[in-house]
C-alpha cells in the first residue's frame, strides 16, 4: 500500500470542489484541503469514516459541516486559520482525536464540543478571543501541550492544576494577571511561557515544578520574585526581560552558578 494511496494532498490549489477522484481514494487515511478559500465541502467526506487526519485550514469556513461527527477515527483535526465562531456538536465524538487545532477563528470561549475529547494530547487554541478557561479543562489529562497565546485570558482556573502529563504551557499575549497555586501541580512541564501579561508577581508554587527547563516571564510588571524558583533543579533559562527589576533578584546568582541562564 503506497503512501499516495492513504494520503491526498490538495492544499492551494484554487479549487472550488473537490475531485471526484480524491474522495475515491481507498483506503483514504489523510486529506488535505486547506488553503482552498472558495472550495465547497461536500458531504461525500463524511462517509470517509479511514480517515485518521484532515485538514481545513486557511479557508474562510465560517462553519464546520455537520458529518464531521461521523470521523469517528479521525485522530488530527486541522480546525485553524478560519471565521469560525463556534464548533458543531458532532465534534464531541471524535473520543480518538488526539491533535487539534482551531487556532487564529473568532473563539470568545474554548467550545464545550472540546470537553469529552480526553485522547487529546495536543490543542492549539491560539490567536483568539478566549477570555476565560472553563473548569472542565483539568479533565484533559491527556494534555501533553496546551497553546492558548494571543487570547484575552485574565487568569487560570485552579483545574489547570489537574493537566498532571503537561509539558508545554504556552501563555504569551494574554492580559494574565495572576496565577492559581495549582499550577504547581503540574509535575511533568517543562516550558512555561507567560511572555507580554500583567503579573505583578508569581506563586511561590512555580518552585514545584521539578522538571521545568525554560520559565519565560517576560514583558510583565514583575519587580520581585520567590526564593522558591531559586531551587528548580531542572531549570535552564529563565527570561525577565523588560520587568521592573532595580537590581537582579537575590535567586538569578544561585541560577546562575548551576549554570542556567539567567536574562534580565
Amino acid at each position: 500500500m503506497s503512501t499516495a494511496e492513504q494520503h491526498v494532498d490538495l492544499r492551494g490549489r484554487g479549487l472550488a470542489s473537490v475531485p471526484a477522484e480524491a474522495l475515491a481514494t481507498r483506503p483514504l487515511r489523510s486529506l488535505a484541503l486547506g488553503r482552498n478559500p472558495a472550495l465547497v465541502l461536500p458531504d461525500e467526506i463524511g462517509e470517509l469514516t479511514e480517515l485518521t487526519a484532515l485538514y481545513l485550514d486557511e479557508m474562510e469556513l465560517e462553519a464546520v459541516p455537520e458529518w464531521i461527527g461521523r470521523l469517528d477515527g479521525l485522530r488530527v483535526l486541522d480546525l485553524g486559520h478560519n471565521a469560525l465562531a463556534a464548533l458543531p456538536a458532532g465534534v464531541e465524538r471524535l473520543r480518538r482525536l488526539e491533535v487539534l487545532y482551531i487556532s487564529d477563528n473568532r473563539l470568545a470561549d474554548l467550545p464545550a464540543q472540546v470537553r469529552p475529547l480526553r485522547a487529546l494530547t495536543y490543542l492549539g487554541a491560539t490567536d483568539n478571543r478566549i477570555a476565560e478557561l472553563p473548569d472542565w479543562i483539568g479533565e484533559l489529562d491527556a494534555l501533553i501541550e496546551l497553546r492558548l497565546y494571543r487570547n484575552r485570558l485574565t487568569g487560570l482556573p485552579e483545574a489547570i492544576g489537574g493537566l498532571r502529563r503537561l509539558r508545554e504551557l504556552h501563555l504569551r499575549g494574554n492580559r494574565i494577571a495572576s496565577l492559581p497555586d495549582a499550577i504547581g501541580d503540574l509535575h511533568d512541564l517543562r516550558h512555561l511561557e507567560l511572555r507580554d501579561n500583567a503579573l505583578s508577581e508569581v506563586p511561590a508554587a512555580l518552585g514545584r515544578l521539578p522538571r521545568l527547563r525554560v520559565l519565560d516571564l517576560r514583558q510583565n510588571r514583575l519587580t520581585a520574585l520567590p526564593d522558591a524558583l531559586g531551587d528548580l533543579p531542572a531549570l535552564e533559562k529563565l527570561d525577565l526581560r523588560w520587568n521592573g527589576f532595580a537590581d537582579p533578584p537575590p535567586i538569578a546568582e544561585r541560577l546562575r552558578a548551576r549554570d542556567c541562564v539567567v536574562l534580565i
